[in-house]
């Protein structure tokens, strides 16, 4: 194997398992056809073992079935970020030199796919290797990729057994990194940021994917049409290409405000939106995001949930920069949706106004100053507190849907008991009543 001669698949994150392969491909052979050499057979055995291991982990990991080792490889082709795999994912077949470089690296993998074990199977004594090689999954759970692109990295690795050539090969990939894209943005919906404050890695700021997102959908959250209305309006809008706004969501706690949002990740995935959740103690870091961010070939949501800011709080002035403030032009693909309980973001007080408090002469000034950052979100979006028939509706057709089989009145009348004692009128209220409700059933 010619895995060092590679020129832009290199350096892989989960590279262990494709080392160990190596040393066990290249030194099986060179034992199995010199037997002068000094026999290694148990360490290679052991490393076999190794690598069997690494490969069910995997498949526990990533929900691969079928050859474990070619589902490995495919998933490091679709996940490696190069100039190649980037200038793909945004138009398709590329030509020109870095393409000659693609089909290099291809040919060497190609050698992977195409290598037979029978004879280090059969060599070594090692028949559990047939496991990994055919292997059937009991379950249909992927702990690091969402179901669709699983099935797609395993189908990608039955195209690549099949492929005549390198040739026929590169475009498989090639057409997978336009359909799906490429790295962490490719293969997940959403993400949030880590600040490294120490060890190799200090100072930098890292996106992180989010692995086991709520699968919750706009279908599924019960009420506040005209708010979802106005929400899908502009996350279309946002998709297609055209203008849209930054989105404040506010309103009472419960309503569905962060769950719409979660709702919209997994709606417009397959679109390309991806989701990037930034607390209000990461705003410092938004540039940095921004950065890494504006020349890919998806949509993002800076997501920020339950976004509130103290009188003496000034990270909210980072996030104003960011919306409009800076020199630099916005990207097109970025924008923010905010969750609150506040309409105005900023706390306020009396003092703020009458101009009284550190002897403000400009209190006006001071008013406008903790206005404007709500100011800027182009399109706020009410979710208010349901009224009481609202409440019993959301109720009534939670309980149609888990199968909850009552006398309409009875369940109104249990329902405005529940209320009455866990938080009041909300959407969470009545999702936490039909738990309830579903825990006593026997």
């Amino acid at each position: 194997m010619r895995q060092k001669e590679c020129i832009l698949y290199r350096n892989f994150e989960n590279e262990e398992l494709l080392d160990k392969m190596t040393q066990v491909i290249e030194e099986g052979e060179r034992e199995l056809v010199d037997s002068a050499l000094d026999p290694g057979s148990e360490k290679i055995r052991e490393k076999l073992y190794d690598c069997i291991s690494l490969l069910l982990k995997e498949a526990g990991n990533n929900g691969f079935y079928g050859n474990l080792w070619h589902d490995y490889l495919a998933g490091l082709l679709v996940g490696h970020e190069n100039s190649y795999s980037m200038a793909c994912e945004i138009r398709g077949a590329v030509g020109g030199s870095i393409n000659e470089a693609a089909l290099h690296d291809i040919r060497i993998f190609k050698e992977y796919f195409d290598f037979d074990f029978t004879r280090i199977m059969q060599g070594f004594h090692v028949p559990e290797l047939s496991i990994v090689l055919d292997y059937q999954p009991s379950g249909n759970e992927s702990k690091a990729y969402n179901t669709r692109i699983r099935d797609r990295i395993c189908t990608l690795a039955k195209q690549f057994e099949s492929a005549e050539s390198a040739e026929e090969m590169k475009d498989f990939l090639t057409a997978f990194y336009k359909e799906y894209g490429v790295g962490m943005f490719g293969l997940h919906k959403a993400f949030r940021i880590e600040h490294d404050e120490a060890g190799e890695f200090a100072g930098q700021t890292r996106i992180v994917p989010v692995k086991n997102i709520l699968h919750v959908y706009m279908k599924d959250l019960v009420g506040y049409e005209i708010a979802k209305k106005k929400l899908i309006e502009n996350t279309e809008a946002f998709v297609e290409g055209k203008p849209a706004n930054n989105c404040l969501l506010y309103g009472e706690a419960g309503t569905g405000k962060s769950s719409s949002i979660k709702a919209i990740a997994n709606e417009y995935y397959e679109r390309g939106l991806r989701i990037i959740e930034v607390s209000r103690y990461q705003f410092r870091d938004l540039n940095n995001v921004i950065a890494r961010i504006k020349n890919r070939n998806y949509k993002f949501v800076l997501y920020m949930d339950d976004l509130s800011f103290e009188e003496n709080e000034t990270e909210y002035k980072y996030l104003k920069a960011v919306i409009e403030g800076g020199p630099e032009k916005k990207p097109a693909n970025v924008l923010i949706y905010a969750t609150s309980n506040r309409r105005h973001l900023v706390r306020e007080s009396f003092h703020d106004r009458d101009g009284v408090e550190f002897s403000d002469k400009h209190g006006g000034d001071t008013v406008q100053e903790k206005l404007s950052l709500a100011n800027r979100f182009g399109v706020s979006i009410y979710y208010g507190a349901p009224t009481y028939e609202e409440y019993h509706e959301i109720v009534a057709e939670l309980a149609a849907r888990h199968g909850i089989e009552m006398e309409h009145a009875e369940l109104k009348k249990l329902a405005t008991q529940w209320e009455m004692n866990h938080g009041g009128l909300s959407g969470r209220t009545a999702q936490q009543f039909i738990n309830y409700m579903l825990g006593q059933e026997v």
